[in-house]
């Protein structure tokens, strides 16, 4: 880990942990941001999160964080996923295990969504509905040929009453049974970040990307040879790396350290 000797260009930001922990804000995390507008540097606040569409994080930072962003500001695994779809898949048509959210967001983009075996890939993130007679579905069109495509592999999901089962449970059922490894969008998987620098027309070199849990968010800048800002207001902490070999580049309690 290196000391503080840089500035960086642009920003990519995880959500919550980072700029808020749950219910919970963080308030050096809001003076961040407003920090960075108000220097004009560009940043994206990226999730994994595939239930809740941007505008709706939007309303969220604004109303319980006091954080005021666009839009552009947020860029998401099922943002990541629909890049792909319409770069790869544009014609194709795909059963959706998900939230309405999702469902939306793929309609919204024009791509088509069926219920049936006429879908030909799979689209996968967090339902908290999802039933047997879906899972089936989906594995029905894999073993046919499909592709699998999942927004993101978290394995637990916080609540206020604690952990619950979230889109990697999900995921794990249908690759088991259909024998078919998925192709996964939202951290630590590159789509997202390389999406995300696309979208500010930035390059790795002059982006930093912070976040609170080593896992996802670290081993997702990791992973495109990114620079790295762990924060300790969530997931993990220092005894965390202990015995890790790729270690974040600068580790921070708060957000009110970095200097950058």
């Amino acid at each position: 880990m290196r000391k503080i000797n840089r500035s960086y260009q642009a920003y990519l930001i995880d959500l919550d942990g980072t700029i808020y922990a749950g219910e919970r804000r963080i308030p050096t995390a809001e003076r961040f941001i407003k920090t960075l507008q108000e220097r004009g540097l560009p940043f994206s606040i990226l999730t994994n999160n595939a239930t809740v569409k941007p505008e709706v994080l939007v309303e969220t930072l604004a109303k319980h964080h006091h954080i005021q962003v666009d839009v552009e500001n947020i860029y998401t695994s099922t943002m990541a996923l629909i890049d792909y779809l319409k770069r790869v898949h544009p014609k194709d048509t795909f059963f959706v295990i998900g939230e309405s959210a999702l469902q939306t967001s793929l309609l919204e983009a024009g791509l088509s969504v069926a219920d049936s075996d006429q879908a030909q890939h799979v689209v996968q993130g967090l339902s908290r509905q999802v039933d047997y007679q879906q899972l089936s579905q989906a594995v029905r069109i894999l073993l046919a040929g499909g592709e699998f495509l999942v927004t993101n592999m978290d394995r637990l999901i916080p609540t206020k009453d604690g952990f619950f089962p979230s889109s990697g449970a999900i995921t794990s059922f249908i690759a088991y049974a259909s024998q078919v490894q998925p192709k996964v969008f939202g951290k630590p998987h590159r789509p997202i970040v390389e999406g995300a620098l696309a979208s500010l027309n930035q390059s790795v070199e002059n982006c930093l990307l912070i976040g609170d849990n080593y896992e996802t968010d670290i081993q997702a800048g990791i992973q495109v040879g990114m620079d790295t800002l762990m924060v300790l207001t969530g997931v993990s902490q220092r005894s965390d790396l202990e015995g890790k070999t790729n270690l974040p580049t600068y580790v921070v309690n708060d957000l009110s350290e970095w200097e950058g």
